[in-house]
């Protein structure tokens, strides 16, 4: 099935009741996925037939009245990559926790991917990944900065320190699908950077649209469903997931004897107590019985 990334930042008047109407529409065209909804926009990740998912985004479209059209980032899962359809209310749609940053009103330059290269290839550009620390170790740019973040609430400082050495050099930024890389330009600007740039449609976009001897992508490309990362290809990749900490786990860590399956990977076995231990091992014995029975288990995670 195909599965389509989106998001838009826009001043959403009423987004209780846009949400309860996208909700609505997306369950009449048997949609799975996540939609987050706020004042400053929409962001989502849907899967299903790709003439339904096509139908939500011109209903979204012609329901806000867009001048231009929704581009999604399409890539392709063996099977459902979500359990269910959820469009959900929050203050952000990607959580910097910085609601004031407005990028439709002010942002950094878009870089369409075939000029990304070129940003790569000046080693007077500081290139720098606001994705997250582990989605960086699946994969990414050569030379990029890692933050060294667990979530965006921290990128932030981190962005506040290397403004104090760092202020005059040009930026490109970039980030899965260019939501965050987009919030993070607007920041940039905000405490004194001129140059700043941003991958236009994340990596999904790149690795979409560059062809493979022009390729300078390392490694995978984390995603955030059940497919964990995609090639170079957007094909699903070689990652699981521990689901305690939901870091994705390389062949290396399955190997590793901190690795125990639904409970524990080398990333967080030194934080697990005896009490999540047991919770965590009832739940994966849920999941295998489940499994046994040909259902899919769905509980806390």
């Amino acid at each position: 099935m195909k599965v389509v990334s989106f998001y838009r930042f826009l001043d959403l008047v009423s987004p209780h009741e846009f949400r309860i109407a996208l909700q609505s529409a997306c369950e009449e065209h048997e949609l799975l996925g996540t939609i987050l909804v706020a004042a400053e926009g929409f962001n989502g990740t849907i899967a299903g037939a790709p003439e339904s998912m096509r139908a939500v985004l011109g209903w979204i479209e012609n329901h806000l009245s867009l001048q231009e059209p929704i581009e999604g980032r399409w890539t392709e899962a063996a099977e459902a990559p979500f359990r269910r359809m959820r469009v959900r209310l929050k203050k952000e749609i990607v959580t910097l926790g910085r609601p004031d940053i407005l990028p439709h009103e002010r942002t950094g330059t878009y870089v369409p991917p075939e000029q990304w290269n070129a940003l790569l290839d000046d080693p007077n550009v500081l290139v720098v990944d606001t994705r997250n620390h582990y989605e960086v170790e699946v994969g990414t740019f050569p030379r990029a900065l890692d933050p060294q973040t667990d979530s965006f609430r921290q990128f932030p400082e981190f962005a506040k320190e290397l403004a104090k050495t760092s202020k005059d050099r040009p930026l490109a930024m970039f980030c899965t699908g260019g939501i965050r890389c987009e919030k993070a330009t607007a920041l940039m600007l905000e405490l004194g950077f001129a140059q700043v740039y941003h991958l236009q449609g994340g990596i999904l976009k790149y690795l979409e649209d560059i062809p493979t001897e022009q390729n300078r992508w390392n490694g995978e490309c984390f995603v955030f469903d059940t497919r964990v990362a995609v090639d170079r290809d957007l094909a699903e990749g070689g990652y699981v997931q521990c689901h305690a900490c939901r870091r994705p786990l390389s062949s290396e860590d399955l190997a590793s004897p901190d690795y125990r399956e639904g409970v524990s990977c080398p990333s967080c076995i030194n934080d697990l107590d005896a009490d999540r231990a047991a919770r965590l091992e009832e739940r994966h014995r849920q999941v295998e019985l489940a499994r046994e029975r040909g259902d899919t288990h769905i509980g806390p995670r």
